[in-house]
């Protein structure tokens, strides 16, 4: 059976064959399917060593339809590069490596997911670069509205638009968040008591009742407690 060693690559990869006669066959193929089975697609089976890459999963499928054994091989495995020559490091030189590499058994294969598999493990990539896009826009938008002199609430992401929009319109209604601000909502407060004091009061609730059902909601907005005097 032939051996050959291919050194993939994005655009261009290249191909060693070492055929059972001794031959030597070296050649420069565009990565793509059309190339693969135009070259490989009518020579008889033979055993093809690739290094695990990013493309490699999709070659070797499409390799073993053609009737080939392939082989995925850990390119961290040192004995794979013993009989590489001394030189400069060149595709040629790579690809003949792996060719040699596969006929003496002198690599570590690895582990090949199935088809679920692989659409599992895309769909966590993609979920995990839309988990970091969000979190990219949240803390610009954070940053933004501290700019302005505002804060924005703790909470989840999905909050962030209602947050931003009350944070704006508090800035677009000048900036109530001061001393005149909390003053103008005390007054409030003590409006709202003194109609429930009156309205108390006509109804038969008597003013002290009346006037501690006021001090109570005084106290809830302010985050305190207060006993009821009645």
């Amino acid at each position: 059976m032939d051996t050959i060693g291919l050194d993939l690559h994005k655009r261009e990869s290249q191909l060693c064959v070492l055929t059972e006669a001794g031959e030597v066959i070296e050649r420069r193929i565009q990565t793509s399917r059309e190339r693969f089975t135009t070259v490989l697609g009518d020579r008889p089976r033979a055993r093809i060593l690739v290094e695990d890459s990013t493309e490699s999963e999709w070659v070797a499928r499409h390799l073993e339809a053609l009737g080939h054994e392939v082989i995925l091989a850990d390119p961290n495995f040192a004995p794979m590069y013993a009989r590489c020559r001394r030189g400069v490091k060149t595709d040629r030189r790579d690809a003949r490596t792996l060719a040699e590499a596969c006929r003496l058994g002198a690599y570590r294969p690895v582990h090949r997911a199935s088809a679920r598999q692989r659409h599992v493990r895309a769909q966590l990539v993609v979920r995990d670069a839309l988990i970091r896009t969000r979190t990219r826009y949240v803390n610009v938008v954070r940053a933004l509205t501290r700019r302005e002199g505002l804060r924005l609430a703790t909470g989840g992401p999905e909050h962030l638009g209602a947050q931003a929009g009350g944070a704006a319109a508090r800035a677009g209604a000048g900036g109530r968040t001061g001393p005149a601000a909390r003053g103008a909502r005390a007054g409030e407060r003590r409006d709202r008591a003194r109609r429930r004091a009156a309205r108390g009061h006509r109804g038969g609730r008597s003013p002290r009742r009346a006037a501690a059902h006021g001090a109570r909601d005084r106290a809830r907005d302010r985050g305190g407690v207060c006993r009821d005097a009645g």
